[in-house]
């Protein structure tokens, strides 16, 4: 069992910047690939940025790429989620996500382990 809790959203202006983390309890942590969604009202879940086990593969959303940066630290069990060059359209609930594997191959198609809670993130024009 995983359980994620995210912590960094809140209200920001276009332009600013953000960053979200993801705690993660268990031992598995370092073994599966990690990844953010987000889902704007009346939207379906998107894919936003995934990165695998070891951080050295990443891959982001054409709507975010190069504005958003996917880390992790897995001595710390967290993965994080830093958003400059914010934009209204950002504005979402967004959901860190644990793959069952360590490449993110499943995970960026919609196939994940564990959901967080979500935090918001509000982006004003």
């Amino acid at each position: 069992q995983v359980q994620l809790v995210e912590s960094g959203g809140g209200l920001v202006q276009a332009g600013g910047s953000l960053r979200l983390s993801c705690a993660a309890s268990g031992r598995t942590f370092s073994s599966r690939a990690m990844g953010w969604f987000r889902q704007a009202p009346g939207k379906e879940r998107e894919f936003v940025a995934a990165l695998n086990w070891s951080g050295s593969n990443t891959y982001y959303a054409d709507s975010v790429k190069g504005r958003f940066t996917i880390s992790r630290d897995n001595a710390k069990n967290t993965v994080y989620l830093q958003m400059n060059s914010l934009k209204p359209e950002d504005t979402a609930v967004y959901y860190c996500a644990a793959a069952k594997y360590r490449s993110t191959t499943n995970l960026r198609a919609g196939q994940v382990d564990y959901w967080g809670q979500g935090t918001q993130v509000t982006v004003s024009p």
